[in-house]
């Protein structure tokens, strides 16, 4: 399980549980001929009507002492899927058993005279669901990843070895293919965008293996952001899920997929998060037919409009996401867009807030040209831009150690600054003699606060180049009770308002 640490919450990627509504997909069994990924696409206009039919009689009548519950969980059971994972690993013995252990004693002697590493496998399990009836199954890419073995396990018992088809660590989907000939239950896919907070769901996975159990709930949000990357728009619900879950899908009433569980907060059982049904729809083709997703490029970095941003820049609303970098040779700088612009539109999508423009670039193919609308020096403009391809490349985790200088004296700011040292210089891209390097942060003050650290390198104030510690040092005095700064680390650029201190 992963855990990731944000604002004071711990989230647990790959909790989350799986949910199968199985009869549904039924229907659209009966035309052979079409591909996978049509009999995808067509899933998600499928009805309950066409889930019901595929139930037997008994289900679909019902006697009067079943909740609809029970009756979605029956009709659900042959779609849903466990997915069972390993892979090896080797250890040294006594490592993590101090006593000897299952691996034989820590104390014997290898070849050189030393411990001998032992391999041995690591089980791993998660949920999925059929989303075909030749056999394609979706699941969490955390639950596959690196994996060496993967079987897929049926509501009646019968396995099937399986195949990754396709993944995408972005959204954390993946596509497998079971290899068994047999019926496959296809589930059927749902609208997300159609959900509301307060609509029951469904969810039915594996916590702790413990294999097809049945939790029902609400859907407390929509379009959530959690941290994971800039992707997320997660449904929120109460519908208890647990480790072992993860990659099933989470059921509407009318026994349609509606989301993907992926995320727990491990510190309550009734905080739970699901990829979006209408998220994989868009990309679940492009893993079956080319094994990844390919994302349209902007090359711009964004932030939100704090109200503190708005005011400083003199804008009058904080919607729309702030250009706080862009990138050297990529479509945005080559359309004329610059440091500071507020995005409004990309092509017919409105820009309400940060989180939307990321999700509009990537939705959009490569090479095509799209008008982006924005707000510079408080005029609306409008530039073409020719969208190229996001390059999946990792992020560097590193920041780099404080940078050691001269204190300039001033903490007016709080924080001390210097000229930019030649390795840090090159580390960010910079110019000869660009910026000015934050060499300590004090505890409690405004910069602390704004989310400074030592390290930064400041390029900006008040919308104007600073070369050198002297200079940036002159432009804060000259500032008044509010410095608006660009700030540039390993991470990206960002725009922070720091207030001074009172005296």
């Amino acid at each position: 399980m992963k855990r990731v640490v944000l604002a004071g919450w711990k989230w647990a990627v790959g909790c989350a549980a799986g949910l199968v509504l199985a009869g549904s997909g039924v229907a659209l069994a009966a035309d052979a001929s079409r591909s996978a990924g049509e009999v995808l696409l067509a899933q998600g206009a499928a009805s309950s009507a066409t889930a019901a039919g595929t139930a037997p009689d008994s289900i679909v009548a019902g006697d009067g002492h079943h909740s609809r519950f029970a009756v979605l969980a029956q009709r659900a059971a042959p779609g849903i899927v466990n997915v069972h994972t390993s892979k090896t690993v080797q250890s040294m013995p006594g490592i993590g058993f101090p006593f000897g252990g299952p691996f034989g004693s820590p104390f014997e002697p290898g070849p050189g005279g030393g411990p001998t590493p032992r391999s041995f496998t690591v089980p791993s399990l998660g949920s999925g669901f059929v989303i075909s009836t030749d056999g394609l199954v979706v699941t969490n890419n955390h639950v596959v990843e690196d994996v060496e073995k993967i079987e897929i396990v049926f509501s009646d018992g019968s396995r099937s070895t399986a195949t990754v088809v396709g993944t995408d660590p972005k959204t954390d989907i993946a596509l497998l293919r079971c290899a068994a000939k047999r019926d496959y239950v296809a589930l059927p896919l749902g609208d997300s965008s159609a959900l509301l907070p307060g609509d029951w769901v469904v969810a039915i996975g594996s916590p702790f293996g413990l294999d097809h159990t049945v939790t029902a709930g609400i859907v407390s949000a929509t379009g959530r952001d959690i941290g994971q990357g800039p992707y997320d728009d997660f449904i929120q619900t109460d519908a208890a899920i647990n480790p072992g879950n993860s990659g099933g899908p989470l059921l509407n009433l009318d026994g349609e997929v509606i989301g993907i569980n992926t995320a727990i907060n491990p510190q309550a059982n009734t905080i739970g998060f699901a990829v979006p049904i209408n998220m994989a729809k868009e990309i679940l083709p492009q893993l079956e037919k080319e094994g990844r997703v390919v994302r349209g490029w902007l090359g711009v970095g964004v932030q939100p409009i704090t109200p503190e941003l708005a005011e400083a820049l003199k804008l009058d609303s904080d919607e729309g996401a702030l250009v706080s970098q862009v990138a050297s040779g990529g479509p945005a700088e080559k359309a004329g867009l610059k440091q500071g612009d507020v995005i409004l539109r990309f092509g017919s999508e409105e820009i309400h807030t940060m989180h939307e423009l990321p999700r509009a670039v990537a939705a959009t193919r490569p090479g095509e040209k799209v008008d982006v609308v924005f707000l510079r020096d408080g005029k609306r403009e409008t530039k073409r831009v020719t969208v190229a391809e996001l390059e999946e490349k990792t992020p560097g985790q590193a920041t780099g150690p404080p940078v050691e200088g001269d204190d300039t004296g001033s903490t007016a700011f709080g924080f001390d600054i210097a000229d930019v040292p030649p390795e840090l210089a090159r580390q960010l891209g910079l110019e000869k003699g660009e910026g000015a390097a934050i060499t300590r942060v004090y505890p409690g003050g405004p910069a602390e606060e704004a989310g400074l650290r030592a390290g930064d390198v400041i390029v900006q104030i008040a919308r104007a180049p600073v070369h050198g510690g002297l200079e940036a040092e002159q432009k804060l005095r000259e500032t008044g009770d509010k410095a608006l700064i660009l700030v540039r680390r390993s991470e990206g650029g960002f725009f922070a308002v720091v207030p001074r201190q009172k005296k």
